[in-house]
């Protein structure tokens, strides 16, 4: 069976403007997200360059060929754009657009304009390359875990992959100029897997973005808003997990020594100030595999598995001398110091170890605040 091309060109000139319309819908309900729109606007072009290309040989060469093809080639630079936008990276509009800029130039060249070969070669390296690097930077690499990442890169990669199996094909059976340039199969795959790859990337583009928005909303359940480190209820959830294992564990708990203080002579600005140094220096001092939240108010919690009480000591004296090194040059009475009660366990309940914990805090602050406490006896299941 025989497929006209001319109708498949229409129904993707209806689906990629359907899709665009999706895109810019979903937008507008998450405002925050602009890569919807950079993509909602990719294919509301896509689809006028499919209606030109459908039209090809009822519209001047000039329109056909010139700025079908421009619009097509710069859609595709607005969906890298889009994927870059989606990876936090700034807009750049020279790079969007180079592909249709070089088209264009090359178009004025007689030679280049009437070689279909030569057109063929040069659209599909400039498709293949936006496709591809968009697959590049999509792949995941350990960062936020959203499922339809590798999806999404597999997809632009086996599209990208379309285009660039065309280019030898063309230099190797280079096609002749038909009465209906259209009728040409590979016009035919491309307008197929264009189809194709619209539908499934509406899908997994917005899958990304509904799934960016979950996670965003579950790191903000488990984060303090004010120093950005684990609250009190995320801290407790992965430290019963921690101790589920059986692994030896410490348990260090810090206060913050006069900090009310703080609050009725400078302020809660400069007391919220101080909140975020401490966990500055302490996420910057303590090892990058600890479980570091805010408990409540001025007290925090650090937790470490499998580490030697006495080094957890010296990590813990770090923490303390570093942060009542801090000066602030507009308030030179203000003096910061915290208290620290240490606790170890292992093969016990978490609640019991806090307690231990919590007992060498408040020893730590009985013989004076500014320094740390250690619980006597480390704990072992009973």
């Amino acid at each position: 069976m025989r497929l006209d091309i001319t109708t498949l060109l229409i129904v993707t000139f209806a689906l990629t403007f359907l899709v665009g319309l999706l895109f810019l819908l979903s937008w507008r309900q998450s405002r925050d997200m602009p890569a919807l729109l950079v993509w909602g606007i990719a294919h509301l072009a896509g689809s006028v360059a499919s209606a030109g290309l459908a039209l090809r040989g009822q519209i001047p060469d000039a329109v056909s060929i010139g700025l079908s093809n421009t619009v097509m080639i710069a859609a595709y630079g607005l969906i890298w754009s889009g994927i870059r936008s989606f990876e936090g990276r700034a807009f750049r509009p020279v790079a969007t657009f180079a592909g249709a800029a070089l088209w264009v130039v090359l178009c004025l060249v007689p030679a280049f304009y009437e070689a279909i070969a030569a057109r063929i070669v040069v659209a599909s390296t400039i498709a293949a390359i936006y496709t591809g690097h968009g697959a590049l930077m999509l792949w995941p690499r350990g960062r936020e875990p959203l499922p339809s990442r590798r999806p999404a890169a597999l997809l632009l990669t086996v599209y990208a992959a379309c285009y660039a199996i065309r280019v030898p094909a063309t230099l190797l059976a280079p096609p002749t100029e038909l009465r209906s340039p259209l009728d040409s199969a590979w016009v035919t795959v491309l307008c197929l897997a264009s189809m194709l790859f619209t539908l499934v990337v509406a899908f997994l583009f917005t899958a990304l973005a509904k799934e960016r928005a979950e996670h965003r909303q579950r790191v903000a359940a488990s984060t303090d808003s004010l120093t950005g480190v684990a609250n009190r209820r995320a801290f407790f959830g992965r430290a019963e997990a921690l101790t589920a294992t059986g692994r030896p564990l410490t348990l260090v708990l810090f206060d913050l020594d006069h900090f009310k203080a703080i609050n009725d002579s400078y302020g809660h600005g400069i007391g919220d100030t101080v909140l975020i140094a401490f966990c500055e220096v302490a996420c910057t001092l303590l090892p990058p595999d600890a479980l570091f939240g805010r408990l409540g108010g001025e007290e925090f919690g650090c937790l470490l598995v499998a580490r030697e009480p006495k080094a957890v000591v010296a990590q813990v004296e770090c923490v303390r001398q570093a942060f009542a090194a801090i000066r602030v040059a507009d308030l030179p009475d203000l003096r910061l110091r915290a208290s620290a009660g240490v606790a170890c366990g292992s093969g016990i309940r978490f609640d019991l170890l806090m307690r231990r914990a919590d007992a060498a805090l408040y020893a730590a602050k009985r013989g004076g605040r500014d320094r740390i406490a250690v619980a006597d006896v480390a704990l072992k299941a009973a």
